[in-house]
């Protein structure tokens, strides 16, 4: 048996795909999560906790016998500011501690790109300024100021960077997009979409988790980046799904500025689920520098930004039946379309 990885957010998108693909390989996995681990397929070899990081108690039982930990938890930006900024910021704080009081060696973080904010240059580097646009990315990056002072402590935090990833169980906002394609819709975005922005599938993403949770903590005590290495426009990417689907639908652009209004108003109403960060970054240029991960890790994405999305489109409609009729906020679960689902007739 290998070494013992306690999984923060096991439960959620990352935290299965992280939790099933360590078990392939040997591991010995526990997981804390507000949600029950009710995955069939791997529920019992996996010692979960329903807890919530926030909770000291919870998180040192779950801690214990750890010598890994990789921190997925995280309150995603459609939920209250006030959880996002006390499990993103406290909720990491915590796990840092935890982990040092029993005497885990590493605790991998799982960041994001939304640390750069909406910048003026591509590709990004890990050494650019960190600009939060929202409560979510402000709260990541003072998480990460939590893991650079755990690394003044003598404990090993790598930080990844992951672009948006998607593949297996993935929904929330990308759920828009499969439905409209199985439906038959053309998909409206603002903008042209003839902006490169680039994705991750999963897999490649617990690849580089692995990666740094075995090779030498003097080379992965940093931070990087993690994006596919192909990707394309958001038209000619979001196309291949419309593609796949069979109907002859298209990606049509809108005028970037009133669709944004359009859409910042419906989500102030609380109409649509499409936050901020989505909607102002999908018509901007958006990918990152993964040179140093090549390097160093020797990270080889093996899927483009069209290969993870029609994997994600594939499962979707494989498994439409086990979410119907949910809704939520997190990446598990469709996002209620609420006026968007009217709006879709037209398309």
């Amino acid at each position: 048996m290998k070494s013992r990885v306690l999984v923060t957010g096991g439960s959620g998108f990352l935290g299965i795909n992280l939790i099933r693909y360590l078990l392939e390989r040997g591991y010995d996995v526990a997981s804390i999560d507000l949600l029950p681990f009710d995955y069939g397929d791997c529920r019992d070899r996996v010692d979960a906790i329903v807890g919530d990081i926030r909770d000291r108690a919870a998180l040192d039982r779950s801690m214990k016998g750890a010598n890994f930990v990789v921190h997925c938890a995280a309150a995603l930006p459609l939920y209250p500011v006030e959880d996002i900024m006390t499990t993103d910021v406290q909720g990491t704080q915590n796990v840092l501690e935890s982990a040092m009081a029993a005497g885990a060696t590493r605790v991998v973080h799982i960041s994001t790109t939304a640390v750069y904010g909406v910048p003026d240059h591509h590709p990004l580097y890990e050494h650019d300024p960190l600009v939060g646009v929202g409560p979510y990315g402000e709260a990541k990056i003072l998480a990460e100021k939590e893991c650079e002072a755990a690394r003044a402590k003598g404990l090993c935090v790598p930080i990844i960077r992951p672009k948006s990833f998607i593949g297996p169980e993935r929904l929330g906002v990308f759920a828009l997009l499969y439905d409209w394609a199985k439906d038959g819709k053309n998909f409206p975005l603002p903008g042209s979409g003839n902006n490169l922005y680039q994705l991750l599938d999963v897999e490649d993403l617990c690849v580089v988790i692995e990666g740094v949770l075995t090779k030498d903590a003097a080379i992965v005590n940093d931070t990087f980046n993690i994006g596919a290495r192909k990707f394309g426009t958001v038209r000619q990417d979001f196309q291949a799904v419309l593609d796949a689907a069979g109907f002859g639908k298209k990606i049509i652009g809108f005028p970037e500025a009133p669709m944004k209004v359009g859409l910042a108003v419906l989500r102030a109403l609380r109409l649509s689920p499409v936050y901020k960060w989505a909607y102002g970054t999908v018509s901007s240029e958006s990918f990152v520098s993964i040179e140093k991960a090549e390097k160093v890790l020797g990270f080889a994405p093996k899927y483009s930004n069209a290969d993870a999305l029609l994997r994600n489109y594939k499962w979707y409609l494989d498994n439409m039946a086990r979410f119907k009729g949910q809704a939520g906020v997190t990446h598990r679960v469709p996002w209620n379309q609420g006026i968007l689902k009217l709006v879709k007739i037209f398309f």
